[in-house]
């Protein structure tokens, strides 16, 4: 069984309880961590009871620290994001980020496609230990996007939401079809809900803050009730 952990903005509590009380083979973070100190520190209570796997969200680029704690702590090569990977015998892909209108916003047409492209237009004094912007190491970039098109999965993780959500986009409902997944699960928008997409082939769950859910999208843990996080 996989559990889904909604944007924990610095709250692991919930995340530890779920796995401490019904023992998943692992649990998947959906964004937004909020780091003082290091991911494996954060869960070390549960690391050798579960796999922990996770995609970046778009505040887990807004202090340097929140992204080294992240990106660079033990479990940094749990990262989702772009990649396919078999977690207890289902095939999960993630997209972590968020689509903002400086790099690729659906419907409109990608301003720049890939990292490549936009390093390419920033000045000296725009660019972050002499990459991109940090912030845009948590944008979604076409080139990341269309490489999971010729994959297959069963389940896909992401940050934003499909269009199901009254703020989600119909490219995230093309590309869990391409997929060809059975279920969404998202966070970002701290709301817990269930529906469906693909004229209802395709369930998708929205996970609360800190919340917790099955792979049945069935709350463990609701999440905390606190101002949606649309904020790119």
């Amino acid at each position: 069984m996989i559990f889904f952990g909604g944007d924990p903005h610095g709250d692991f509590r919930p995340v530890i309880r779920a796995v401490e009380a019904y023992s998943p083979q692992a649990v998947i973070l959906l964004g937004d961590m909020d780091l003082e100190r290091s991911l494996d520190e954060e869960l070390a209570a549960i690391l050798e009871k579960t796999e922990v796997w996770f995609i970046p969200g778009n505040h887990d680029g807004d202090r340097d620290h929140w992204y080294d704690n992240l990106f660079g702590s033990k479990l940094g090569d749990r990262n989702l994001h772009d990649r396919i990977i078999e977690i207890d015998g289902k095939r999960v892909a993630g997209l972590g980020g968020v689509f903002r209108e400086k790099i690729w916003r659906p419907p409109a047409k990608p301003r720049f496609k890939s990292h490549k492209d936009l390093l390419y237009f920033c000045g000296k004094g725009e660019r972050w230990r002499g990459n991109i912007p940090r912030k845009h190491h948590v944008s979604i970039f076409w080139q990341e996007y269309e490489a999971l098109w010729d994959k297959q999965a069963d389940i896909l993780v992401t940050h934003e939401a499909p269009s199901c959500h009254r703020y989600g986009f119909s490219a995230l409902d093309d590309l869990a079809q391409a997929l060809g997944v059975h279920t969404v699960f998202h966070g970002h928008h701290h709301e817990q809900y269930s529906a469906t997409i693909c004229a209802g082939k395709i369930a998708v769950h929205g996970v609360g803050q800190a919340g917790v859910s099955d792979e049945g999208g069935n709350v463990l843990i609701p999440g905390k009730r606190d101002k949606q996080c649309r904020d790119n």
